[in-house]
């Protein structure tokens, strides 16, 4: 697949997930690890707790956010056999993370979960009252609205995968080779 074909996959598969399964942050790792060929199942378990805002509380940051700033870290950030001497891939995946922060901010206005639901609903949710659980479902949630969240979070964060390796000259085959993903 060239390029456009992976992020246009990842686009897809995350919101096929988010339909599917829910939990916004997981289906986000998992599409973009699918697109992409490269799967990591402790980054994937690991995102399960940052849903809806962190721990569906929505006041955190958007799990499709989140999501998306730990795939792209498992791809590019300092790893553990370097915790002491890697500046350089700390660095690129803090710029990576503010490349999706900005996308997010252009397309929702904000990374805050409860900000998103007030752009996409026009009202936020509590989810430990089954009430609103019930509405937010009744008004989209997995149907057209979270799911386009994961949808856009998934396209973003594999393309800036992919601008990161063609600008380091590296392709997906170095990931399966290379030590940038510790196992």
């Amino acid at each position: 697949m060239n390029k456009n074909e992976i992020i246009s996959k990842a686009a897809q598969l995350g919101f096929e997930y988010e339909k599917k399964y829910h939990g916004c942050s997981q289906c986000t790792v998992a599409a973009v690890q699918d697109a992409l060929g490269i799967r990591n199942d402790l980054v994937f378990k690991a995102a399960g707790g940052l849903v809806a805002g962190i721990g569906r509380l929505c006041d955190g940051v958007c799990g499709g956010y989140s999501g998306g700033v730990i795939v792209m870290s498992m791809f590019f950030s300092r790893a553990r056999s370097k915790f002491d001497n890697d500046r350089e891939m700390k660095n690129t995946s803090y710029k990576m993370a503010c490349l999706l922060h900005k996308l997010f901010d252009q397309k929702y206005g904000s990374v805050i979960c409860r900000e998103i639901h007030m752009e996409l609903f026009g009202r936020t949710f509590d989810f430990c009252n089954p009430k609103d659980i019930e509405i937010f479902e009744n008004m989209g949630a997995h149907k057209d609205k979270c799911t386009g969240v994961v949808r856009d979070a998934s396209k973003w964060a594999t393309s800036i995968i992919l601008d990161e390796m063609e600008e380091r000259g590296l392709t997906l085959l170095d990931f399966k080779h290379l030590e940038y993903i510790e196992k």
